[in-house]
C-alpha cells in the first residue's frame, strides 16, 4: 500500500508518497480502506519534527480518516466488513489503509458523503471534549473561538449555536468573517483591525464571555483572561503564538477563572473511546438533522500532501483540506 512518509524533518517538500507495508490489526481493531483524510495543524508540526507521534503510534501523519472497513479483529462486535465509517487516529491517516481501535470509529452520518466524513472526527472530538465535556458550555452562555474560519472554528461555531450559546469569533479577513457569520456566529471580530477584548466587553455589557477556545497561546493569554466573565473557562488547544508568557495572577483570581489545556492524540484509548461515544450521542444527530455541516475548502490527491501543507500554512483556507486516497 501507499502512504505519505515524512522523509526527514522539514518543509512540505519532505512529504513523499511511498510504498509501505500494510498495517496489521490486533483483536480490538478494524482495518479501514481509506477514502480520504483531513489535514490538521498538528500534521505540519509533526512534519517539522516538533510533534512526534505517541509511543507505539505510526510515524506516518494523519489524525482522522473516512473509509470502508475491510476486516475486523476477533473482539470487535459492532463493526463488520463493508461498513462506511470515519475515525479518530493517532497517525497513518495519509495512507491507503489504517488500523484503528474499534472504539475510535464512528458511522458516517446520514446526509454526509463518505469523502466529506473525513473532515468530522478530529474537529468533533476536539470541540466536544474541550468546550462541552471539560468547559461545560451550556445554552444561554457566551462562547469565543479564535480562528473562526479554521476547521476547528467552523465546526465550533455551528455546534455551539446548535447548543444554544451566543458565539463570538475572531478571524483575519472580512471574507473569513463573512463565512463565520453565515455559519451562525453572532459577533465577528477582525483581529487585525480591532481589539477583541474591547469588542467582547462592549458586546457583553462589560462582563466578558463564559468560555474561550484558543490555539494562539502566549500572545493571547492575558487578553483571553481579560475577556472572561466571572467563573469563565479558558481552554488552550495550542500555542501558535508562542508557549511562554507572563500573566497577572490577580486577574485569574478576580474572575474565578478556570484555565485548561489538552490535545487528543496523547489521550488513552479508553479516554478517546469515551469522547467518541459522547460525540456520537450528542453531535451526530446534529449532522443528520443538517444543523451542522462539514466545511471542506479543497480536495487534493494523497500524492499532493505537500501542496496541502503549503495551503494550510498559508492560512488562506476556510474549513478543512482533504487528501483523497
Amino acid at each position: 500500500m501507499k502512504a505519505v512518509v515524512i522523509t526527514t524533518p522539514g518543509g512540505p517538500e519532505v512529504l513523499q508518497l511511498q510504498e509501505v507495508e500494510d498495517p496489521q490489526i490486533n483483536e480490538d481493531e478494524v482495518l479501514i480502506k481509506v477514502e480520504a483524510t483531513a489535514l490538521n495543524r498538528a500534521d505540519t508540526l509533526q512534519r517539522q519534527g516538533k510533534y512526534p507521534p505517541p509511543k507505539g503510534a505510526s510515524p506516518y501523519p494523519g489524525l482522522e480518516c473516512s473509509g470502508t472497513i475491510e476486516s475486523i479483529g476477533q473482539n470487535v462486535s459492532r463493526w463488520k466488513s463493508g461498513d462506511q465509517v470515519c475515525a479518530l487516529l493517532s497517525g497513518r491517516g495519509y495512507a491507503e489503509k489504517v488500523a484503528v481501535p474499534a472504539g475510535q470509529v464512528l458511522p458516517v452520518p446520514q446526509g454526509v458523503s463518505l469523502k466529506d466524513a473525513a473532515a468530522l472526527a478530529e474537529v468533533a472530538c476536539t470541540v466536544w471534549s474541550t468546550v462541552f465535556m471539560m468547559s461545560r458550555l451550556s445554552a444561554g452562555e457566551t462562547f469565543l473561538v479564535h480562528g473562526g474560519s479554521s476547521g476547528i472554528g467552523t465546526f465550533a461555531i455551528q455546534i455551539a449555536k446548535h447548543q444554544g450559546a451566543k458565539v463570538f469569533v475572531t478571524a483575519g479577513s472580512e471574507e473569513k468573517l463573512a463565512v463565520c457569520k453565515d455559519l451562525g456566529a453572532d459577533v465577528c471580530i477582525n483581529y487585525k483591525t480591532e481589539d477583541f477584548v474591547a469588542r467582547v466587553k462592549e458586546e457583553t455589557g462589560g462582563k466578558g464571555v463564559d468560555v474561550i477556545l484558543d490555539s494562539v497561546g502566549a500572545t493571547y493569554f492575558q487578553k483571553n483572561v481579560d475577556s472572561l466573565n466571572i467563573d469563565g473557562r479558558l481552554f488552550l488547544l495550542g500555542f501558535m503564538g508562542g508557549a511562554v508568557t507572563q500573566v497577572n495572577l490577580a486577574s485569574l483570581f478576580a474572575k474565578r477563572a478556570t484555565v485548561q489545556a489538552a490535545g487528543l492524540r496523547t489521550r488513552t484509548l479508553e479516554n478517546k473511546a469515551e469522547i467518541v461515544c459522547e460525540v456520537e450521542k450528542n453531535v451526530w444527530p446534529a449532522f443528520v438533522a443538517g444543523k451542522v455541516k462539514p466545511m471542506v475548502y479543497k480536495y487534493l490527491p494523497l500524492s499532493e500532501a505537500a501542496e496541502g501543507h503549503l495551503l494550510m500554512e498559508s492560512s488562506q483556507h476556510i474549513g478543512k483540506i482533504l487528501l483523497v486516497a
